[in-house]
């Protein structure tokens, strides 16, 4: 079968179309045809070397590897302990994160039942496979985080706020994958919720349903809203912490990637920095699939890429201004 490798780190061009044997399920897994990928920021972590994580969150991985942990496809082999999966299901699934052993920019791929859920009938395979990460992702830092598990980058247990009418959500890079998700879902939960990409993305985020806009471009943010209730920063990094002056005292700041904070300054704000990191978890894509069978929850998707042209997805990734989700396709 096909599928694309990293031989070496570097930029775009590393990507590699090669010939590798396939793959077999193991204990616990099915093997699937991928139909879709999606393309998502560990993708490129790992393609630079995960230089951009501090060292002791970096999972070893061993060179030439396949990146890719979001898929949909077709389930063509069940492991005899498998349950609740049979030949021709029509699955989608986070595999194996937060490692970096998803393995699924490839044409086949086995996959922990666990991580996988049946995919929504209502929605495509392309669809399906920009949804996991991304979507479980807002879902643990927003709703649900359904593990016991602890945080590589803080002590304490990550907990969501409770949601509802009288909830106030500022969503930072509310466009990309991540945000244009957290929208939706606190606006499913009843929040008033502030949108802030650039511009070109108004129409887009007020049809998801954005109840203010804010285009960072022309207008600082943490200048022109205060108040808030609960910032999910779906940006996070260096700048993160200028959101919390948009928080009320008893407020919560949510960076979907980690920065820095000052304890004095957040204690004398009266306010909460929490994350987490997303982990695999077919029950809850059952739960989300829901919601976008129903159409609760829709799937942008900003562009799609054959599986072969792997490159040109990662070279779109880099130009960012991303509106939704990258995804390939291995099946046309």
């Amino acid at each position: 079968m096909k599928a694309v490798r990293l031989h070496e780190h570097g930029g775009p061009e590393v990507l590699r179309y090669d010939e590798v044997p396939m793959p077999e399920p193991g204990p616990g897994e099915v093997l699937l045809r991928v139909h879709a990928v999606g393309v998502n920021p560990p993708d490129w972590y790992l393609r630079d070397g995960l230089s951009n994580l501090p060292p002791e969150t970096r999972p070893a991985f061993d060179l030439p590897v396949t990146p890719g942990t979001d898929v949909s496809g077709v389930v063509e082999a069940v492991a005899a302990d498998v349950e609740g999966f049979a030949m021709g299901d029509e699955v989608f699934g986070l595999l194996r994160f937060p490692g970096f052993d998803g393995r699924a920019y490839a044409e086949h791929v086995a996959a922990p039942a666990s991580d996988l859920a049946h995919k929504p009938a209502g929605i495509d395979h392309v669809h399906a496979a920009g949804a996991p990460m991304s979507l479980l992702t807002a879902w643990q830092f927003l709703i649900d985080l359904g593990h016991d598990h602890p945080s590589p980058f803080q002590a304490a247990r990550h907990r969501p706020v409770a949601l509802g009418p009288d909830t106030t959500v500022l969503v930072n890079g509310a466009a990309g994958g991540v945000g244009h998700f957290a929208l939706q879902l606190a606006k499913w939960k009843g929040a008033h919720v502030t949108a802030v990409a650039s511009g070109g993305h108004e129409a887009f985020l007020r049809e998801l349903g954005a109840d203010e806009f804010i285009d960072y471009t022309r207008r600082r943010p943490e200048e022109a809203v205060s108040g808030v209730d609960l910032v999910l920063d779906a940006v996070g990094g260096p700048h993160s912490s200028r959101f919390l002056r948009t928080l009320k005292r008893g407020g919560a700041l949510f960076p979907v990637f980690f920065g820095d904070y000052d304890d004095e300054e957040t204690a004398r704000l009266g306010v909460t920095v929490s994350g987490t990191q997303v982990r695999s978890n077919g029950a809850q894509l059952a739960e989300v699939g829901r919601l976008l069978d129903a159409g609760t929850i829709r799937v942008a998707i900003d562009s799609t890429f054959p599986l072969a042209d792997a490159r040109a997805a990662h070279e779109r990734a880099a130009r960012g201004h991303i509106r939704g989700k990258i995804v390939l396709t291995a099946v046309e």
